[in-house]
């Protein structure tokens, strides 16, 4: 990271922006392209092992990718203000982001329901009722997280 001033790097801190996103988006190789999509997700932490959850339709070019090559980058942002420095005739914006890499894993049908809960906590609530019956029309994505680092830029300098 060039701006070391920025990078955060305590991991609970890291773990805390990531709570306050509310997209996550993920970056698959798609012949020499990336391929970029903007995600729901849920997060959960075991220990120092971090884990995310997506849902999908249980067929489409994210899957596809995903069999062809299940490593990928994802990145999440927010606190987004732009600020304006008149004098010095400047601006620049605030926020807070988290990326890294990971490798994804399709959920099997027996543990969907409770990653579900896991992406719904993230949004609602952990007691959130949903029908079970769309289970079988989702897929569920579990990405282990290899490595992430987290970047800052406070509104005061």
């Amino acid at each position: 990271m060039r701006r070391k001033d920025r990078e955060v790097t305590d991991f609970q801190e890291i773990i805390e922006i990531m709570k306050k996103c509310d997209v996550c988006r993920l970056a698959f190789n798609d012949q020499g392209f990336p391929y970029v999509i903007p995600l729901n997700f849920g997060l959960d932490v075991v220990g120092d092992q971090v884990f995310l959850y997506f849902h999908s339709a249980l067929k489409g070019k994210k899957l596809d990718l995903i069999r062809g090559d299940n490593r990928a980058t994802f990145e999440m942002d927010r606190g987004h203000e732009l600020l304006l420095f008149e004098e010095e005739m400047n601006c620049t914006m605030s926020y807070e982001s988290v990326m890294g890499h990971g490798t994804i894993e399709t959920v099997p049908d027996e543990e969907k329901y409770e990653a579900l809960k896991i992406l719904m906590r993230h949004y609602h609530a952990d007691d959130f009722k949903f029908n079970k019956n769309m289970m079988k029309a989702t897929a569920v994505l579990k990405m282990t997280v290899l490595d992430m680092t987290g970047k800052r830029r406070n509104k005061n300098p």
